[in-house]
């Protein structure tokens, strides 16, 4: 994306601000208009992050169409996020960071048992490890989704390496303290998140990063939009959205 690296305009007037621990899930409606900035606190976070349609669920987040029609493998500033319907959830309008994760999935609780001691809520409390597809299916849960409805994940602040014979590991120290990324949502979206360990995590301990988030206002992208000009297919994604937002459908 020819460097680009914060493309916001936002005031920056924080509306609502929170931070969540490592290990946790959250939910939330995110409302077109809106921009949510990530900010990995102590380095080396990682957010798993799914996105639905709300008004119908069966529109989600599709991260092989996102990356093929930008010819990417890495979301980073000036990447948008699209629907299977072919409209953006999502742009990221600002990034600290350069690169995250989308190929990685997320780690389930045979996987985090393999990894760490296991040990039931019961014995453990608020140390119980937790696991991110738990944690996914706990959040769609509230809005009548189950795991029919899991889908591929974003995993922000982590990063993938390929080698030469198609392995895959989680990069080192991609991320680091304070840094952040800024998501500007293009239509009304549930977001679903946890801040559970990257699957390809070599960790000898369960990774614990908290992440903090924050809510603002963004005036709407114009016609010289940075991430609407990226591509020619991102220049399609926001007509989609336009003629959504108008009430025609397709």
């Amino acid at each position: 994306m020819n460097g680009l690296t914060n493309l916001s305009s936002a005031t920056d007037e924080v509306a609502y601000a929170d931070e969540l621990p490592a290990g946790k899930h959250w939910s939330m409606l995110l409302r077109r208009g809106v921009a949510m900035r990530l900010t990995d606190v102590e380095g080396g976070a990682n957010v798993g992050m799914l996105m639905f349609n709300p008004t119908n669920p069966l529109e989600r987040l599709n991260l092989p169409d996102t990356l093929k029609c930008q010819h990417t493998f890495k979301l980073t500033a000036g990447h948008c996020l699209y629907s299977d319907m072919g409209r953006i959830f999502c742009s990221i309008i600002a990034d600290d960071v350069g690169w995250h994760d989308a190929v990685g999935g997320t780690c389930n609780a045979d996987l985090v048992a393999s990894k760490w001691p296991a040990g039931s809520y019961q014995e453990q409390r608020n140390d119980y490890l937790r696991n991110g597809r738990d944690c996914f299916l706990i959040e769609l849960a509230k809005y009548g989704l189950s795991k029919r409805d899991l889908a591929a994940n974003v995993n922000w602040f982590s990063r993938i390496e390929v080698n030469d014979q198609g392995g895959m590991s989680l990069a080192a120290s991609n991320s680091s303290a304070g840094a952040s990324v800024t998501l500007r949502f293009e239509m009304d979206t549930l977001v679903a998140l946890h801040t559970c360990p990257h699957p390809y995590t070599q960790a000898d301990g369960y990774p614990r990063h908290p992440v903090r988030f924050a809510l603002f206002e963004v005036p709407p992208p114009g016609p010289d939009d940075a991430c609407r000009l990226a591509c020619p297919e991102n220049e399609r994604g926001f007509r989609n959205n336009e003629l959504m937002h108008l009430g025609g459908h397709w």
